[in-house]
């Protein structure tokens, strides 16, 4: 019995183990509550979780103690992911803007060799989803919930030239902008 119930846990924690997912801790809050006997301390800690291909999500956890808050944020994360697709799987297919409560943030696709140039929490949803080559900018709110979110927000509108020309009923080519046809006015 107890041996059959091992392997069930064995097994459990096999499928929890992902290795094909990295995760970076953004941010922890430390929370106290005044009561009677004096303070309890909580902790909040927000997680980015990616697969450096294309899939990114975030996830908040709140626990009496760190690991266990850092826990929760990531399976949260794991839960909540979102493809995006890339261009030549390094950079944006297009410049967009995300928003977020008084949060914005602008993203703007780069040449190869650009690295990241981002701040803090969308650094990490970058590095996470895999991009190489991006130039963004946050405005507004600095709180990194907010940034996360607008981030998200704003990957969640990329689109490639495949799904717009799919939802136009279009070739791929007529689509993409061609760089030496002269531009008639």
């Amino acid at each position: 019995m107890a041996e059959r119930e091992n392997r069930r846990d064995r097994r459990r924690d096999d499928r929890d183990e992902t290795p094909e997912f990295q995760d970076r801790l953004v941010a922890i809050n430390r929370v106290s509550k005044t009561v009677k006997g004096g303070k309890r301390f909580g902790f909040a800690a927000l997680v980015v979780v990616g697969d450096q291909k294309g899939r990114v999500g975030f996830g908040k956890g709140k626990a009496k103690e760190v690991p266990e808050a850092v826990r929760k944020a990531t399976e949260q994360a794991k839960r909540s992911m979102i493809r995006v697709q890339l261009k030549d799987g390094r950079t944006l297919h297009h410049d967009i803007e995300g928003r977020h409560g008084a949060g914005k943030v602008v993203m703007r696709t780069s040449v190869p060799g650009t690295g990241i140039i981002a701040g803090g929490p969308m650094r990490a949803v970058f590095e996470m989803l895999g991009l190489q080559d991006v130039v963004a900018k946050s405005l507004g709110s600095q709180n990194p919930y907010n940034m996360i979110r607008a981030t998200m927000d704003g990957l969640k509108k990329q689109a490639s030239p495949r799904q717009v020309a799919q939802r136009r009923g279009k070739k791929v080519a007529d689509i993409l902008r061609k760089e030496d046809a002269p531009v008639e006015a």
